[in-house]
């Protein structure tokens, strides 16, 4: 993946009111998930941002509440592109995806932002776009190709996530598709439904004619 850096700095003034006074400024509230395992009670020092969350066993996960500029993550929000964000908070520098983006249902404007902090051993599942290439042999035939999932999610480390899943169709048939199952990339595991289907050559009315007319004159 492609690297995306980002200035965030810490959220200490939380609520809604605080988050209304953040998106008239053009900031978005946002949250980093996945930071540092420790025990409960936790005796070390927080930095500004940092919270303890509860996940039970006596165990909690330091999260970050920080924002970000509208600006600042346009090219990251409205591009097909998948990347690795290099966060820049507190003087560190931290590498995360983007999980989840929450919109106005109206305005479309951009409400809430979720980062995941991400490591070079611990997997990460995230959504890849889907690129096809070939000549299938069913558009050959006549048939139409059709791409029913744009994007697939994958499990791992983040630094050998591709930036698109290349699938090759050119023995792809008429009136036939690819399901998820069927599909191998190294060092990635695909976690959609086995049975889901990625793309499909779809049958035409030129092609139906075609088939007929060729059943037909087998006939005569």
């Amino acid at each position: 993946m492609k690297v995306f850096q980002l200035e965030a700095t810490p959220r200490t003034d939380l609520g809604k009111k605080a988050a209304k006074a953040l998106r008239g400024s053009q900031n978005i509230p946002a949250v980093l998930n996945g930071g540092e395992l420790v025990d409960l009670p936790y005796a070390g020092t927080l930095k500004a941002g940092e919270k303890v969350v509860e996940i039970g066993n006596g165990k909690g996960l330091i999260t970050t509440d920080i924002v970000v500029s509208n600006e600042a993550v346009r090219k990251l929000i409205y591009t097909p592109e998948i990347f690795a964000v290099e966060l820049s908070l507190n003087g560190e520098k931290k590498m995360a995806v983007l999980k989840d983006i929450q919109f106005h249902p109206v305005k479309d404007t951009i409400l809430h932002m979720d980062f995941l902090e991400v490591n070079d051993k611990k997997p990460v599942v995230i959504e890849v776009p889907v690129k096809l290439e070939g000549h299938a042999e069913g558009v050959k035939a006549g048939g139409k190709l059709t791409l029913t999932m744009k994007k697939l999610k994958v499990k791992a480390i983040y630094t050998a996530v591709p930036e698109r899943l290349v699938i090759n169709v050119e023995n792809l048939g008429l009136g036939k598709s690819l399901q998820v199952g069927e599909l191998n990339f190294e060092g990635l595991e695909l976690v959609n439904a086995k049975n889901a289907v990625v793309c499909a050559v779809q049958l035409t009315r030129a092609a139906r004619g075609a088939a007929a007319a060729a059943a037909a004159a087998k006939k005569k």
